[in-house]
């Protein structure tokens, strides 16, 4: 067979079943835990004004070099979202909801970074986040739900990493200490961690390159700079996760990628993944972004959760398995088709799933394709049968026994059956 002249995009790919109804089945199971915890759905639009992503911090490789941004025929400059958070702020400063406002959502967000396992250019997320209280008990419980998600998922092997990044005030006085430390070390500094300590040497920490990572290992730590306030919200925050009895690991030199954090900042990892590719997901405050945004000056704090990289470590660990999708009744119709048109009907108003040959086929060919669906009884109607009022139902496992039965009571006799 030839192959059709277009292909998926690379860093895209086409999600077919089962894994597409293992992926709403995740999503599902997400809104179930957000809306139990109060929170209510967004669905922003995938594409804004690229200001509002820029406003993430252009020191960032999010905004810098991975962002979808483009002129639309309107002459709008407009970018493709790279996340949700800056578009939930930007909601909030249109539309004002009641404080504090607990959202969530669930969708694909856009960057040109180079492709991997578990990591595409058009990526979903689910993710939840908190506008308009300080309190560190919030930070907790987003922290709670997303833990309380990967735990009914099944997976049990998740490491939790906390830290704090101070107040916008310790930000300053930190920043100078790292751009100190890292420019006594520029000799064992990459090039592109160079070109980064000149826009934020926060974002060096945050290199992945070996060489980078061995000088960011001995760098000064945020915690020594924090101010009395930020150190007691941050030392609430574990308190808070010792009484829920959460594990976790404090991480000095954990930024996440996005310059807008403040104070709480955590991530999710999953063992059963290489070290390199193991996050999950994290999240953490950013109490001056939606004023950045033009909006009041209110506190925030959310988190994401990347759905294939989620996805693969329940590979990994043999948890949350797809679902068997197979038809459970396969109806085989040899007569003029109406009657097996009205009994899929009746089959599957009854909450059973059930389906059947189309274009005439012989019975032969249909059984064919009765055994190819999977599905466990095959219900056969002929014109005998219709004459009797009867459907001949064959149980398509084990030794294959067929029996009649009365067309009124066909679909209790196949409940019976199936349980």
């Amino acid at each position: 067979m030839a192959r059709s002249e277009f292909q998926s995009l690379p860093g895209t790919r086409d999600l077919l079943e089962p894994d597409a109804s293992r992926f709403r089945s995740l999503v599902d199971l997400f809104a179930v835990e957000a809306r139990n915890a109060g929170f209510g759905q967004i669905v922003p639009p995938m594409f804004e004004d690229v200001g509002v992503f820029v406003r993430l911090g252009e020191a960032s490789d999010v905004v810098s070099k991975e962002l979808y941004a483009f002129e639309d025929k309107g002459g709008r400059s407009i970018a493709l979202r790279p996340e949700f958070t800056a578009s939930v702020c930007r909601v909030y400063s249109q539309h004002r909801q009641i404080l504090p406002w607990k959202t969530w959502y669930a969708g694909p967000s856009f960057r040109y970074d180079k492709p991997q396992k578990g990591r595409f250019r058009q990526f979903d997320q689910v993710g939840a986040e908190v506008i308009g209280s300080n309190d560190p008990d919030i930070d907790v419980e987003m922290i709670a739900l997303a833990w309380r998600f990967f735990a009914k998922l099944g997976l049990t092997d998740v490491t939790l990493l906390v830290n704090s990044l101070g107040d916008a005030e310790d930000r300053p006085r930190y920043l100078r200490a790292l751009q100190d430390f890292f420019s006594s070390r520029a000799d064992e500094l990459s090039e592109q961690a160079l070109e980064t300590l000149k826009v934020n040497p926060l974002r060096v920490l945050d290199s992945k390159r070996p060489g980078d990572a061995v000088v960011a290992a001995e760098a000064p730590v945020l915690v020594d700079f924090l101010s009395d306030d930020a150190r007691a919200a941050f030392e609430r925050v574990k308190a808070g996760l010792d009484a829920l009895g959460i594990p976790f690991t404090v991480a000095p030199r954990l930024v996440r990628g996005l310059d807008y954090y403040t104070r709480t900042a955590f991530e999710f990892a999953s063992a059963s993944l290489d070290a390199a590719q193991n996050a999950l997901g994290g999240g953490g405050r950013y109490d001056g972004l939606i004023e950045n945004l033009g909006g009041p000056p209110e506190p925030g704090v959310g988190f994401a959760i990347g759905v294939d990289r989620t996805l693969l470590a329940c590979d990994a660990a043999d948890v949350f398995r797809p679902t068997d999708l197979s038809p459970q009744v396969w109806v085989v119709a040899v007569t003029d088709g109406t009657e097996g048109l009205r009994l899929v009907e009746e089959l599957r108003q009854s909450g059973i799933r059930a389906d059947r040959s189309f274009d005439g086929r012989s019975m032969k060919a249909q059984m064919k394709a009765a055994n190819r669906s999977g599905a466990e009884i095959a219900l056969i109607i002929g014109d005998d049968e219709v004459a009797s009022g009867t459907v001949s139902v064959r149980t398509m496992r084990g030794d294959g026994q067929q029996e009649s039965a009365q067309r009124a009571e066909i679909v209790e006799k196949v409940r019976s059956l199936l349980s």
